[in-house]
């Protein structure tokens, strides 16, 4: 018998997502995946599925599940209430799993053992909103099977994992391509003043409210590759930083990139949070 369960609500945004599709960005097609791979990662390990099982990401809680068979999950990431964070947990078949608001951060994520069993598109269960590959947003309604691929359970009771921060946030950046097209006051004020996250941000990039930066040279840029963590200055002086889905051409400069090890902590910021690049 497959293992399902049927989804009840989703809260502002619920979607399927694995470790993406890298490697073909040439083909104009981007990686996304999960936002935040530290946290997508560890829900898999604690419920022994392998490292690309497909999970669900779930965007400010509120997703609520009814289990239609016993099933083995861990939530991990934003710190939602109602549910044991970074710990395996067993819903039984008829109990409904429901995500309440998180404490801090913005998504969590939940594995099930076995994976989501649902189609891949060019080699990954991962859905990206910009381009619209991949499973359709989860919407309430929507039965999902698991599968039945898995490794042994880790025999771990808890991972001592922290929240992410909910006060201000600081990422390190490293000068990027375009760094020349802006002053040594344009990225002094990139480096030395707070940010606050813009309600105008997604899966693709954070956009973010505070001083525009001054530019050495005006003039159109060419389109150019895009890699994850990209800082781009459109016209209106602003960065935005990219995220999972985001395009793998632009045509604003690129000031500087966020340093890897710090991305994932970009991916649980919400908005009206601070957040500060340091160089």
């Amino acid at each position: 018998m497959t293992a399902r369960f049927e989804v009840l609500a989703t809260g502002p945004l619920t979607t399927i997502q694995d470790s993406g599709r890298p490697g073909q960005a040439a083909l104009g097609i981007g990686r996304s995946g999960a936002c935040d791979r530290t946290s997508y990662q560890l829900a898999n390990r604690l419920v022994g599925n392998h490292p690309d099982a497909a999970t669900l990401e779930v965007t400010f809680g509120g997703l609520s599940v009814l289990a239609e068979s016993d099933l083995v999950y861990a939530v991990t990431g934003a710190p939602c209430s109602n549910v044991a964070l970074n710990a395996p947990a067993l819903l039984r078949k008829d109990e409904v799993l429901q995500l309440g608001t998180p404490r801090t951060g913005l998504r969590s994520y939940v594995a099930f053992r076995g994976g989501l069993d649902v189609d891949p598109v060019l080699g990954s269960r991962s859905t990206d909103l910009l381009s619209g590959l991949g499973p359709a947003r989860v919407a309430a309604g929507d039965v999902v099977a698991l599968g039945k691929d898995h490794g042994p359970m880790p025999g771990v009771d808890l991972a001592p994992v922290a929240d992410p921060p909910g006060d201000e946030v600081s990422v390190r950046v490293l000068p990027g391509p375009r760094r020349d097209w802006f002053t040594d006051a344009g990225w002094q004020s990139l480096t030395g003043q707070s940010y606050t996250v813009s309600s105008n941000s997604n899966r693709v990039g954070v956009r973010f409210e505070g001083k525009p930066l001054e530019r050495a040279q005006d003039g159109e840029l060419p389109s150019e590759g895009m890699e994850l963590g990209a800082l781009q200055i459109p016209p209106s002086g602003l960065p935005v930083l990219f995220l999972a889905d985001h395009p793998v051409t632009g045509g604003y400069p690129v000031i500087a990139y966020v340093a890897a090890p710090d991305l994932d902590a970009c991916g649980q910021l919400r908005p009206g949070q601070s957040l500060r690049f340091r160089a």
